[in-house]
């Protein structure tokens, strides 16, 4: 096994585990989760429910070697989706536990949301690091 092999395999479990706590509490605590899901959508426990459920998926598929490839890529859209409703939270300025956040902890939000996609997607085996060319 390659030095970056393990290092993706350190970093599928060390995210596939983060996905899968914060969906379980997705279960524990869906008031935490819901005002922050767009009324557009309706529903706010449905739709908490249905992404917690699909974060601890994601979190177990990535962790699996033989699913880390399409949990990867799945992960990375579902991050992009999901990320609705942390714009929904900045824009509209919902407090979490009675507290808003100014636009400098939104704007580290989308670093952390950019960066989790990239590593799904690195990990998955979507990004690849480019072979160097032989040169004659």
């Amino acid at each position: 096994m390659t030095y970056e092999k393990v290092i993706q395999n350190i970093f599928s479990v060390i995210l596939g585990l983060f996905f899968i706590n914060v969906g379980v509490q997705h279960f524990l605590d869906p008031k935490w989760f819901e005002p922050i899901v767009p009324d557009i959508i309706g529903n706010p426990k449905f739709w908490v429910f249905l992404t917690g459920g699909v974060e601890v998926l994601l979190g177990v598929g990535l962790i699996i070697p033989n699913t880390r490839r399409y949990s990867g890529i799945s992960m990375a859209l579902f991050l992009v989706a999901v990320y609705w409703a942390n714009l929904n939270m900045w824009i509209n300025d919902i407090p979490l536990d009675g507290k808003t956040y100014a636009s400098k902890w939104h704007i580290l939000r989308g670093i952390a949301q950019t960066l989790m996609i990239a590593i799904a997607l690195w990990v998955g085996g979507w990004l690849k690091r480019a072979k160097p060319s032989a040169t004659n």
